[in-house]
């Protein structure tokens, strides 16, 4: 019996459409190499290349990775890594008590995997085109130059005395130097804590403490939409109070002057200073990779940790069979680094596939919302991965802005963030993909690591369904329970979305807090992994995502705690108390509602104190999370014993107050008449 790599392969290669060849453009700011010869086995990774009469179902291979996970996940795990040392034992994994170790007696670079081999076998191929903020603006960097800018960063930070476990904090632009920052930590065996760069001074202050970070890595400034924004002084606002903070390492992106201490060292001027080669250390499968900053329910952020093997063989699997990537197509993911999706699917996945990236630093309306099309035409892009927020803007912005673009390469459209809504999907599909191109809708989180529900790979080619994620991956078991626990089974039944078994890219831990850690993710539900979200199996036993059932809120793709945004509007002196709910949002998926109880005696009115609360979550969190409505109320709906109604509050900023259902039974039921009162008022206004 074949391997289960090559079987997977030889079933993907029945699957794929042929395409042609891409080029790339002869316009950039560096003359660009020919996109590559397909990787050889040399290289350490196996691809479909050459048609097989062999045929495979979709459902024998999904199966074979529930049943027999071991076999299914070690074979890959040998084909498609470059090991230093082989594993001796696939999986030891334990549901129940939040344990998980994957390839055991393993040892790897990820570094190694992402770079070097490809250097190796093609240095001239491009491993990451840089589509700067202002279109055409584009640099492309083969994986030899990426090579030698990950060793340099490397022995920059070996000089500055971090070693292996070290904490990196990393607020850059999107840029190579992120890319390569992030590399060279894996390198050496530190520990990378990327902080998404529009969060405030007070918010990356919070995550560099936690992590106790010894050395950040930032910019002088980032570039967005033709705007800049002042990355140095905001660390320099933020490591003020960190005594953990040993060094700052400053890039340059657009060379403006700024204020050096004797804490600070220029990064350019002291990679130039060291050896352009740096050995990859050896690293255990387990340890740690990277730690990611996500909101959850209560108010502190949580620093999901993420470790070596699983992670990257779980990214790159996923990047290559749910995008249909093939050796010389220009993939596109214009997610920002500093979140989960840039880490798999910008930098770690595609670079393990050894394929040409896009890292896209503007935003997609500037200087028009043509932009994304622009781009997808001037590079040839196959593949184009983006946020349902920007989708439903670019929706609204007209039609013309993706017509006048020729989107022939396009094969593969898909979409992360949250649930992309029907009327999106088919203007995506129609629009962009001329109803020729496959629309992935993926659901995953920062904790499953990569893709664990996509439409793609299927048993065939048949459209997906809008709205709908639909199928699992290999080796994901969707479980759906009630609010007891109990297991929903068959078709059309919706519940509280759960996996039953382990998967090599899941979250290892929370950093410094196992016990949250277990209490977020493995108590709910014990055996399962819960994930926060609901959902719904239909007659087909196709998933869609209905959104969160706990007090988490997806804003602009963003994840944002309600806990974190009311301890934060709880530090005005004139708050009493406050509550924020999510409410449906025409562009962003979901706004953001904040219900604000104000202290006796506050003099200023509701305008002057609402523009004050905004600035504070302006300024302690970042402006992506300010509230759009912020509504001064009498009092908040509680039980008897405290709690806070929400649901009723989720309602009322729905516009669905005939849903409120029996208030009698609150604290003071006159409060709900009240807060209804006051939101018609205001939606009238």
């Amino acid at each position: 019996m074949s391997s289960v790599s090559m079987r997977v392969a030889r079933w993907l290669t029945n699957q794929w459409r042929g395409a042609s060849a891409l080029t790339l453009p002869q316009q950039s700011l560096h003359r660009p190499p020919p996109l590559s010869r397909p990787l050889s086995s040399r290289a350490g990774v196996s691809y479909p290349l050459q048609l097989s009469s062999v045929s495979e179902s979709h459902a024998s291979l999904y199966e074979e990775s529930l049943k027999h996970p071991e076999q299914f996940w070690g074979d890959l795990a040998s084909r498609r890594l470059r090991w230093t040392k082989k594993f001796d034992q696939v999986m030891d994994c334990d549901m129940r008590n939040g344990q998980f170790k994957w390839f055991l007696g393993g040892s790897l670079n990820v570094s190694e995997n992402c770079v070097d081999r490809h250097a190796e076998e093609d240095p001239d191929r491009v491993a990451i085109i840089w589509e700067r903020d202002e279109p055409g603006d584009t640099q492309f960097i083969t994986y030899s130059q990426l090579l030698e800018s990950t060793s340099r960063i490397a022995n920059v930070l070996k000089r500055e005395g971090v070693k292996k476990g070290d904490i990196v904090a990393i607020y850059m632009p999107a840029s190579p130097l992120l890319a390569a920052t992030m590399l060279a930590c894996a390198r050496i065996g530190a520990i990378h804590s990327v902080v998404f760069a529009g969060f405030s001074a007070e918010a990356l202050k919070s995550r560099i403490l936690d992590a106790s970070a010894s050395v950040v890595v930032t910019a002088d400034e980032a570039v967005r939409g033709g705007k800049t924004i002042p990355l140095k002084s905001i660390v320099d606002e933020a490591v003020g109070g960190c005594q953990c903070v040993q060094r700052v390492l400053v890039s340059q992106r657009t060379g403006a002057h700024v204020p050096m201490t004797p804490r600070d060292l220029q990064l350019e001027q002291a990679m130039s200073e060291v050896s352009d080669s740096c050995a990859p250390e050896p690293l255990d499968s387990e340890d740690p990779l990277f730690m990611l900053y996500t909101s959850g329910s209560t108010g502190k952020p949580k620093g999901i940790l993420h470790t070596q093997a699983g992670y990257l063989l779980y990214a790159s699997i996923t990047q290559q069979y749910v995008f249909d990537y093939r050796p010389g197509d220009v993939y596109a993911c214009v997610a920002d680094i500093g979140w989960i999706t840039g880490h798999s699917y910008v930098v770690y996945g595609p670079l393990c596939n050894g394929a040409t990236t896009v890292l896209f630093e503007s935003i997609p309306t500037y200087p028009d919302p043509g932009r994304y099309w622009e781009m997808v035409e001037r590079l040839g892009v196959r593949q184009f991965y983006g946020a349902p927020t920007a989708l439903r803007l670019l929706l609204k912005a007209g039609d013309h802005h993706v017509h006048k673009y020729d989107r022939s390469s396009l094969a593969t459209l898909g979409c992360v963030g949250e649930p992309l809504n029907d009327e999106a999907w088919v203007w995506y599909h129609s629009v962009v993909g001329e109803g020729r191109c496959t629309v992935v809708d993926t659901w995953w989180q920062t904790e499953t690591g990569g893709i664990s529900i996509a439409p793609r790979p299927s048993p065939d080619d048949s459209t997906p369904k809008p709205g709908f994620p639909m199928r699992p991956f290999f080796g994901i078991q969707p479980v759906l329970v009630d609010d007891q626990g109990n297991e929903l089974h068959g078709p059309n039944v919706s519940g509280n979305l759960c996996i039953r078994h382990p998967w090599p890219g899941m979250a290892r831990s929370i950093y410094g807090d196992h016990g949250r850690f277990m209490d977020t993710y493995y108590r709910p539900y014990p055996g399962l992994y819960f994930s926060g979200d609901g959902a719904r199996r239909d007659g087909e036993g196709h998933y869609q995502i209905t959104g969160r059932v706990d007090d988490v809120i997806n804003v602009k793709g963003h994840r944002i705690g309600t806990a974190e945004l009311e301890s934060c509007l709880d530090h005005d002196p004139r708050v009493a108390e406050t509550a924020v709910v999510g409410f449906p949002h025409d562009i962003h998926g979901e706004g953001i509602y904040g219900y604000v109880i104000l202290k006796d005696g506050v003099c200023e009115s509701d305008e002057e104190v609402i523009k004050g609360l905004r600035n504070i979550v302006r300024m302690q969190i970042g402006g992506f999370a300010v509230p759009e409505i912020l509504m001064i109320v009498p009092g908040l709906p509680k039980t008897r014993s405290g709690k806070i109604m929400r649901r009723i509050l989720r309602k009322i900023a729905a516009d669905r107050h005939d849903e409120l259902g029996d208030v009698s039974t609150l604290a003071d039921p006159s409060v709900v008449e009240k807060i209804v009162q006051g939101h018609t008022k205001r939606n009238n206004n």
